[in-house]
């Protein structure tokens, strides 16, 4: 499995910005697809997660996820930015079954993309 991010920039505050996972490698099954956002000294926290049938299981306010199948590419769009929202982004997967809470529980991430908002 591999996965790239893109889309991460800097924004002013009350913009919105998409995020983008190129996935590939990913077996056919019923894999859990997310986003998460860590800030220097904390964990990974989750932003959107949606299962294998393309049905969103979280989301925060103001951030959407979706998935293009045609395509293969994982997108999180984020709206109404305010500078909290500031973090690198990641898109993870997890391929046993459920979507889980915490970041620890998947198995594939991409590099990661900065977002700044100010």
């Amino acid at each position: 499995v591999q996965l790239v991010e893109s889309g991460g920039d800097s924004v002013q505050a009350e913009g919105s910005l998409r995020l983008a996972c190129a996935a590939s490698g990913i077996p056919y099954g019923d894999p859990c697809m997310g986003w998460f956002r860590q800030v220097p000294g904390k964990e990974r926290e989750r932003i959107a997660t949606m299962d294998g049938y393309g049905r969103t299981i979280y989301a925060k306010t103001r951030f959407s996820i979706t998935y293009d199948k045609d395509t293969n590419v994982l997108y999180l769009q984020m709206t109404s930015l305010v500078p909290e929202d500031t973090g690198m982004y990641y898109c993870a997967v997890r391929l046993n079954s459920g979507c889980p809470v915490f970041a620890k529980d998947f198995q594939y991430w991409g590099q990661g993309t900065q977002v700044t908002v100010s």
